[in-house]
């Protein structure tokens, strides 16, 4: 995910690099009430439930899908996540674990579904959580980039934030809310949970 430095002073590291800021105040999203956005909104024009606000998180997509992991996501691999939440947590995922295994993409997203469901530490939802300031590297500015829809690797990340938001499949990153690269050290005095592919998990 997506910090600087852990502790009392911030230093830029590389868009790789980052993982998330251990130093959470409340949530800041984005300036002057601006609505933060896809790169591909939906056109919800003639939807007259468009002015409904959403769920603060993602309701289950899925029902009876079996298995170990990897069959959860042969099951549950598809271009189109089935909602603006659940498309912010498979662009999470895809963007801070795409080329990591099954089980560190899982961890990735816990993570985020972890800060969603804070009670306040972090926002109340998968969207807000990537949109909170300084968090995450790949969000630039009120959108976050596009991605191949096509690919494997968004299908894969798509299935595993079904498999997150629906509570599938256990993570063994309980509930951690930080993670960085292994190669990185920040120094967080926070508690280590896990290390699973190229991550390192903290609470």
């Amino acid at each position: 995910m997506a910090p600087a430095q852990a502790g009392p002073t911030e230093e830029s590291v590389s868009a790789f690099e980052v993982a998330s800021l251990p130093k959470v105040s409340t949530p800041d999203l984005l300036n002057d009430g601006i609505e933060p956005a896809l790169s591909q909104p939906a056109d919800q024009s003639a939807d007259p439930a468009a002015d409904q606000p959403e769920p603060t998180l993602a309701q289950p997509a899925v029902a009876h899908v079996t298995g170990d992991l990897a069959s959860m996501v042969e099951q549950l691999r598809s271009s189109e996540a089935g909602s603006r939440e659940l498309d912010c947590l498979a662009v999470g995922i895809y963007f801070e674990s795409k080329s990591e295994p099954l089980a560190g993409q899982l961890a990735v997203g816990q993570v985020i579904a972890n800060r969603a469901k804070s009670g306040g530490r972090f926002p109340p939802s998968y969207c807000g959580v990537l949109f909170q300031r300084g968090q995450f590297s790949f969000v630039r500015g009120h959108s976050l980039p596009s991605v191949p829809r096509a690919s494997k690797q968004w299908k894969t990340a798509v299935a595993v934030a079904k498999i997150v938001d629906g509570d599938l499949q256990e993570s063994g990153v309980g509930n951690a809310l930080f993670f960085h690269a292994r190669y990185v050290s920040p120094g967080w005095r926070l508690k280590r949970v896990a290390s699973i592919g190229n991550h390192v998990f903290y609470r």
